[in-house]
């Protein structure tokens, strides 16, 4: 499976798989961002040495996310971003925010690995369109990160530009790899292993029968406010670590969520939706901390727009603005955001990284155990 490095641990069940459901809408058939159609997903993941091999410590990696398979820089997408807590080193937000369109693949990797995968993301664009820099202008780089110093030597930044172009070019749209790959292989979330997860919610037929997608890179929270359902596991389960962890947010932490819809939204309805993802990531209980960097970018995929138009005025078909319809958008959203922190925890195994630091994967047997008869978690 691409993505996967010699040494890197499976993932283990997803929360469904298990009995805990959240939310009330439907999940599509994969339950994840890839059953918006024509979204893939690619990881590339870095795993190499120990405390007894010598060497360097690598677990991280890079994850990306694109919303079709042709070329973004010529067919872009709409799009928008919403900053919850900008603590972070993202590339690429302001010219997203103020055109309202995604025109490369959404890298995602650890905090010292931004340039390189700036670098990547670029070497991919130039591939594929000649006329960047020469008979058009520039192109704008989409990348976000979290911070996975605990477990891996970020210090030294083992992300090269082939492992973006690696993560890009064997993107696919199937079942996606969740927990320790890609990005999240160095990730903490909650004091637990954390890393890449996924989800999706598929509205009804009154609604117009779209999906909401959502993928996360969960690396945030402190091990005493987690929430799975209405299950408050921080009072129940709390996480071993060696003197010095910092098994809370604060500086630590760090969020990126990308959702994606086949609806017709334009960009600022869709930063309407990307808002709705900070009330996803609270209901697994962060408060998003005073240094976590929280960052949402959401898509459509329902039309593309050319990279050179023809004529003064464009038309579009857009969402209805009518309550009802929002409302049923933004509840998609909001759990699928939550179910995709869960299911990243989930699916993530316990990690020995840097330093012989070590992260717990979370005892889902355990949390499981508290559930209720139809398998959703109680008090």
């Amino acid at each position: 499976m691409a993505g996967e490095r010699l040494g890197a641990p499976p993932p283990r069940p997803r929360a469904r798989a298990l009995g805990v459901e959240l939310g009330v809408e439907q999940p599509g058939p994969r339950n994840a961002i890839t059953d918006v159609a024509g979204v893939r997903v690619g990881h590339a993941t870095l795993w190499t040495g120990s405390e007894e091999e010598g060497g360097p410590v690598v677990r991280t990696g890079v994850t990306a996310v694109l919303p079709h398979g042709g070329n973004l820089f010529r067919d872009k997408v709409p799009a928008a971003v919403h900053v919850i807590n900008g603590f972070g080193k993202a590339i690429g937000v302001t010219q997203v925010a103020e055109l309202g369109v995604l025109e490369t693949p959404i890298v995602l990797t650890n905090t010292l690995s931004v340039g390189a995968a700036f670098d990547g993301v670029v070497t991919h664009a130039l591939g594929q369109n000649p006329e960047i820099g020469r008979t058009t202008g520039t192109v704008n780089p989409f990348v976000a990160e979290c911070n996975d110093w605990r477990l891996n030597d970020i210090r030294g930044r083992h992300v090269r530009a082939k492992d973006v172009t690696e993560a890009i070019e064997t993107a696919t749209g199937g079942d996606v790899p969740e927990g320790t790959v890609g990005a999240g292989t160095g990730m903490v979330c909650y004091g637990w292993k954390g890393g890449i997860g996924s989800a999706s919610r598929v509205l009804s037929a009154g609604f117009g029968g779209s999906t909401v997608g959502a993928l996360v890179l969960a690396n945030f929270g402190r091990s005493a406010d987690l929430r799975i359902g209405a299950l408050h596991v921080g009072r129940l389960l709390e996480p071993s670590h060696p003197p010095g962890f910092p098994a809370t947010g604060g500086a630590q932490g760090s969020c990126i969520v990308v959702l994606a819809t086949d609806a017709p939204a334009n960009a600022r309805q869709l930063a309407r939706l990307a808002r709705r993802a900070q009330s996803g990531l609270a209901r697994t209980g962060t408060s998003s901390e005073h240094g976590s960097g929280e960052y949402a970018v959401a898509f459509s995929t329902a039309a593309t727009i050319p990279h050179w138009r023809e004529g003064p005025f464009a038309t579009s078909v857009e969402l209805s603005e009518g309550g009802p319809y929002m409302d049923a958008f933004f509840q998609a959203a909001v759990e699928a955001v939550e179910e995709a922190v869960v299911n990243a925890l989930f699916a993530a195994q316990t990690v020995v990284g840097l330093d012989g630091v070590t992260a717990y994967a979370l005892p889902v047997e355990a949390v499981v155990e508290h559930g209720c008869g139809e398998g959703r978690p109680h008090p």
